[in-house]
């Protein structure tokens, strides 16, 4: 008989309530298997329990060996902790791999842990690590490497490390380490965690883009140095904003191939070819590359018209227009006055941003960074469109003369949308500057801009999001927003399985955000890729993360 869990235990008590939910309509399909496979349920035991049969993997499609060229930003590669970039994921991925896997239908698949099993109240993680796996340098992976790295994340200190924004149940908040006795090497190949609160949401974090796992040789000043990882892939060359190569690793016997798992290719090129779309459009006419790494706005139609094929998936990717709480200018706190950051909300009409920034290719949102694709999302209603009410307000607050500088990095989708935004502040009577930048110049300080745009990637829990941006004190806190009640509520979601339960709690934060206006977050995008006829594995993933070994020429 099959079993139901990777570890064949029973299945964890949550699982009848999210079968409930999901009949009953209060869970998607994709939020289902996120919810279930998280807690330990195989992806085929999920999607039976939903009277459904598992999609067939592309794998029986592909041939060994071949070349893919992929258009792609390069950026300089940093502690893995501190990526903020899914392209540098891109790169690390060849030879660092994760403990766990979230795939486009919401499922979590087992990579580096082999299984894993949550207790009753998500109080007690028991990692089962993944057995006959070595490091490229022969040392055999083991609990504890695994240990070794989840105690890494939960290191507030380390200058950017987003990981600790995922591990917070396990931090410490007087040391700012993981707590004593939370992180447990049991035996050989298992780590037992110990949660000091509940936490559905850990397994959810070590699937994110920044949750590489690296060797205890790793040089995060360069990570090039030492490029012992697990994986099946090795760095050939590096060259920010021209062109970063992956070679298979012929030396090192990697642990999928015995699985079916993939790295079908023998070379991986990632291509820079600036910010411009009509760029990456000329590359492919050339017979540059094979497919694009995201394509946006207008040129999703540009490149369906040249005979690329198209994968697009509806996500909650989408872009931030936020003022800076903490940032000085010229002497005062301008974003610090609730009344400056309402006026600007109310100055702006999110529908026009969904036109203009992204030709409509998505769905208008609310300004609260949790939307209809999280079951706990509530219908709370978004600050009313009041130019006029806008001009007032900043005028009651003394900012009338002000002037507001924006800056966005200077490609498509990204700074059309910031445009939409200072357009609409204008036609307010708001005195406002555009600055545009080079992502190579705006990336450096992406957080530290007193009013900027930044993307946010598709995460699979409500609450993700939110404890990563909003939440006091986060490296990814780029709102200087601090709210000690939203923090408060914040922990209180994340123990809760029950959707209705976690959708009453959800109400306040997202009610918060609304009354303290702490950002304009006008649409959830649609994402798609490209590519030329010939490859499979290659579909655009809803969180951009980098399954890199999937992809293959077509048999």
């Amino acid at each position: 008989m099959t079993n139901k869990t990777l570890t064949g235990a029973a299945l964890h008590p949550a699982v009848d309530v999210y079968v409930k939910d999901a009949n009953a309509g209060k869970l998607s399909r994709r939020e289902f298997l996120t919810r279930t496979t998280a807690l330990g349920v195989t992806s085929a035991a999920a999607y039976g329990l939903l009277g459904l049969e598992q999609p067939a993997a592309a794998a029986g499609h592909a041939q060994q060996g071949g070349t893919m060229r992929m258009q792609m930003e390069v950026r300089a590669l940093k502690d893995t902790r501190a990526t903020d970039w899914t392209q540098i994921a891109f790169v690390y991925a060849g030879w660092l791999e994760y403990l766990v896997e979230y795939n486009s239908d919401g499922s979590f698949e087992s990579a580096l842990l082999e299984s894993w099993e949550v207790n009753d109240d998500a109080t007690v993680y028991t990692l089962n690590v993944r057995q006959g796996v070595k490091w490229n340098n022969g040392d055999d992976f083991t609990a504890d490497d695994v240990a070794r790295v989840i105690s890494d994340w939960c290191d507030t200190a380390a200058e950017g490390n987003s990981m600790a924004g995922r591990m917070t149940a396990l931090v410490d908040t007087d040391t700012g380490v993981a707590a004593e006795g939370a992180i447990n090497v049991t035996g050989p190949h298992q780590v037992t965690l110990n949660l000091p609160k509940s936490d559905i949401t850990l397994i959810a974090g070590m699937a994110d883009y920044p949750a590489a796992v690296y060797h205890s040789g790793f040089d995060n000043e360069n990570p090039l140095n030492d490029m012992v990882g697990t994986g099946p892939y090795i760095s050939e060359s590096h060259e920010v904003g021209v062109k970063s190569v992956l070679v298979r690793n012929e030396g090192h016997e990697w642990w999928g191939y015995a699985e079916g798992r993939g790295a079908f290719l023998d070379r991986i090129e990632f291509i820079d070819y600036g910010t411009d779309p009509s760029a990456w459009v000329a590359a492919a006419a050339a017979d540059e590359i094979d497919m694009t790494y995201e394509t946006v706005g207008d040129f999703v139609e540009v490149f369906k018209s040249i005979g690329y094929e198209e994968s697009a998936i509806a996500s909650a990717s989408t872009i931030v227009v936020r003022p800076n709480q903490a940032a000085e200018v010229d002497g005062v706190m301008p974003y610090a006055d609730v009344r400056v950051r309402k006026a600007i909300a109310m100055a702006v009409n999110n529908e026009v941003c969904l036109e203009l920034g992204y030709a409509n290719q998505g769905v208008v949102a609310r300004n609260q960074h949790v939307g209809p694709m999280h079951p706990e999302w509530a219908d709370v209603p978004a600050t009313a469109y009041d130019p006029e009410g806008a001009l007032a307000l900043l005028t009651e607050a003394g900012m009338a003369d002000f002037e507001m500088e924006i800056v966005s990095i200077d490609d498509d989708w990204r700074k059309n949308t910031t445009d939409a935004v200072a357009a609409q502040l204008r036609d307010a009577g708001f005195n406002v500057k555009r600055t545009i930048m080079p992502g190579s110049t705006f990336w450096n300080d992406w957080t530290k801009y007193p009013f900027s745009s930044t993307n946010w990637n598709h995460r699979p829990l409500g609450t993700q999001v939110l404890g990563l941006a909003y939440r006091s004190g986060e490296a990814w806190n780029e709102f200087a927003f601090s709210n000690a009640e939203f923090d408060t509520l914040l922990d209180e979601a994340n123990a809760l399985a029950d959707a209705d339960s976690r959708r009453v709690v959800m109400e306040k934060l997202q009610a918060i955000l609304t009354d303290e206006a702490v950002t304009i977050q006008p649409y959830w995008r649609t994402i798609y890729r490209h590519a030329k006829p010939g490859f499979v594995g290659w579909d655009m993933h809803i969180a951009y993360l980098p399954h890199i070994y999937k992809i293959a020429i077509a048999a």
